[in-house]
C-alpha cells in the first residue's frame, strides 16, 4: 500500500505538501496540487483519516441521533423513517464536500437513551439531534462536552440548554390548514389526530389546533386522538372516530403517515374521503402525492432543516477548534462550540392543496 512518503518522493514535494493537498488547503500552487493529485491516483494512495484527525484533534465524524418511531406491521415504517430519511440525506449532502462522515444512532421510544448518547459524544466532533431525545438538563451537560444542534425542538431549549435549534413553523402550518378547511370548505366540526406527547412538533401542532379552533366562532373541535406518527396509528385513530357517535367534517393529522393510515382505514369502512370527511396532513413526504385521493398537507422544508442544521454544526465545530484552550482551573466549564451564541431558526411552511380536502384539482397550488 502506497504511503505519504511514496507520494511525496514521486511528486518531488515534501510530505507536508502532500498533507496540504489531501486536506484541500489553498496554500499549494495549482500546478503542484495537480501533480500531487496525479501521483495519488496513480499509486492508489488512501490517506489515513484517523491519523489526520488526531493531528487536528478531530475525529471527522458527526453523529445524528433520533428516536425510532413506527409500527412493526408496516414494513416501510419499520425499515425507513420517512421524516428522518430526509434529514439524513440533507445532512449527508452537506458533509459530502467536507472531511466529515455521518454516524447514525436510533433509540427506541420509552427506552433509556442517555447513556448511549454520552458514549457516542466521545466518538464524534458534534451531534445533530432530531426529536426530543433528551431533557433540557441532560442536553445542558452534553453541550459542555460536544457541540449539539437540535432539529425540530422547542425554542425554549435554546435558552435552557444553550444550544442551536432549527425547526419549522408548526403554528403557521396548522393555521393555514384550518383556514382552508373552515374558509374554503366551510367545515365547522373538526378533529385533530396528534403525535406522541414526547415530540415537540406534535405538542406545538396540537396547541396550534386548539388555539385556532378556540378563536374560530361557530367551529367545534372534537376530542383529539393521540397517535405515534406511524401509518398504523393513523388507522387506529380512524377506528376510534368510527366508534364515536358521528364523524367530524374534517380531520387534521399531525403528520402525513397518520393521515395516510387514516384514509386507508376510512376506505375499508366505506367512508369517502373527501366526500364524507376531509383530511389533511403535515410534512409533505413523497407518498402523500401518491395516495387516492392525493393528500392535502402542510409542506415543511425537510431537506432544508437537515441542511441548515448540518451547516450550523460545522460552524460550531470550526469555532470550537479556533477557540481551543486549556480549561480554567475554576469557574464553569466552557460550552462546546466556541463563542457562537445559540441560534433559534424557524423555517417557513406552506399549505399544499390536493384532493383529500375536497378541492377539485390534484395539482399542487
Amino acid at each position: 500500500m502506497a504511503t505519504v512518503y511514496d507520494v511525496a518522493r514521486q511528486a518531488g514535494v515534501s510530505t507536508a505538501t502532500v498533507s496540504r493537498v489531501v486536506r484541500g488547503s489553498d496554500l499549494v500552487h495549482p500546478q503542484t496540487r495537480q501533480r500531487v493529485i496525479d501521483v495519488i491516483e496513480e499509486l492508489g494512495f488512501v490517506p489515513n483519516g484517523s491519523a489526520q484527525g488526531l493531528s487536528r484533534r478531530r475525529k471527522d465524524i458527526i453523529g445524528l441521533v433520533a428516536l425510532e418511531r413506527g409500527a412493526d406491521e408496516i414494513d416501510i415504517e419499520r425499515n425507513s423513517l420517512l421524516f428522518v430519511d430526509e434529514i439524513v440525506h440533507a445532512a449527508e449532502a452537506v458533509l459530502r464536500g467536507s472531511e466529515f462522515s455521518l454516524l447514525l444512532s436510533f433509540g427506541r421510544r420509552g427506552e433509556p437513551f442517555g447513556r448511549r448518547i454520552r458514549s457516542l459524544s466521545g466518538k464524534v466532533d458534534g451531534l445533530l439531534m432530531a426529536e426530543d431525545v433528551l431533557p433540557a438538563d441532560q442536553l445542558r451537560v452534553l453541550t459542555r462536552q460536544v457541540p449539539v444542534v437540535l432539529i425540530a425542538g422547542p425554542a425554549s431549549v435554546a435558552h435552557e440548554a444553550g444550544l442551536d435549534v432549527i425547526g419549522a413553523d408548526n403554528d403557521g402550518g396548522i393555521r393555514a390548514a384550518l383556514a382552508h378547511l373552515t374558509g374554503t370548505h366551510r367545515c365547522s366540526r373538526l378533529c385533530f389526530i396528534g403525535g406522541p406527547p414526547d415530540s415537540p412538533d406534535a405538542r406545538q401542532r396540537l396547541a396550534a389546533f386548539a388555539a385556532t379552533m378556540a378563536a374560530s366562532p361557530g367551529c367545534v373541535a372534537d376530542a383529539p386522538v393521540e397517535g405515534d406518527f406511524s401509518e398504523a396509528s393513523g388507522a387506529a385513530a380512524a377506528r376510534v372516530l368510527l366508534a364515536r357517535h358521528s364523524l367530524p367534517e374534517a380531520v387534521v393529522c399531525a403528520n402525513d403517515q397518520m393521515a395516510i393510515g387514516l384514509m386507508r382505514e376510512f376506505r375499508r369502512a366505506g367512508v369517502e374521503v373527501p366526500g364524507r370527511v376531509a383530511v389533511t396532513g403535515f410534512d409533505d413526504i413523497y407518498p402523500s402525492r401518491l395516495t387516492d385521493p392525493p393528500l392535502t398537507t402542510v409542506s415543511q422544508p425537510l431537506r432544508e432543516l437537515g441542511t441548515r442544521a448540518a451547516q450550523r454544526l460545522l460552524a460550531r465545530i470550526e469555532a470550537r477548534g479556533q477557540s481551543a484552550a486549556p480549561a480554567p482551573e475554576r469557574g464553569p466549564a466552557p460550552r462546546a462550540g466556541g463563542s457562537l451564541s445559540p441560534v433559534v431558526e424557524v423555517l417557513p411552511t406552506h399549505l399544499v392543496v390536493r384532493a383529500s380536502c375536497g378541492c377539485a384539482t390534484d395539482a399542487d397550488r
